[in-house]
């Protein structure tokens, strides 16, 4: 008898440790699906972007300063941002994220 419910145990066991495996199979896809793959994508995006900057275009920093390009260096990855008339920053090329052309700004 005590065979007989062992038996059934270990079934059981190899049963739900294929379960397991698919379940962690199915999880990993979706994580996949849902978190990697759209970050992947949009890392893809800002970098065709930072590799089709051009002078004149407007632009935000990872600092956060808004201004419009006004030379890029591409031998030393520099770009030279001009944030108010007259003050130029130089930026690393990888610290330039958005085109900000197509936002409309607001004049007070």
């Amino acid at each position: 008898m005590n065979t007989f419910f062992l038996a059934a145990q270990s079934a059981q066991g190899g049963g739900s440790m294929t379960s397991f495996l698919l379940m962690m199979v199915a999880i990993f896809a979706i994580m996949w699906f849902f978190m990697i793959r759209p970050q992947q994508k949009k890392q893809k995006e800002i970098q065709n972007f930072q590799n089709s900057l051009a002078e004149g275009a407007s632009v935000v920093t990872g600092g956060g300063m808004y201004g419009t390009v006004k030379h890029i260096d591409l031998e030393h990855n520099i770009i030279e941002v001009e944030v108010a008339r007259g003050v130029v920053v130089r930026v690393d090329k990888n610290y330039v994220f958005k085109d900000m052309s197509s936002i409309p700004v607001q004049q007070k």
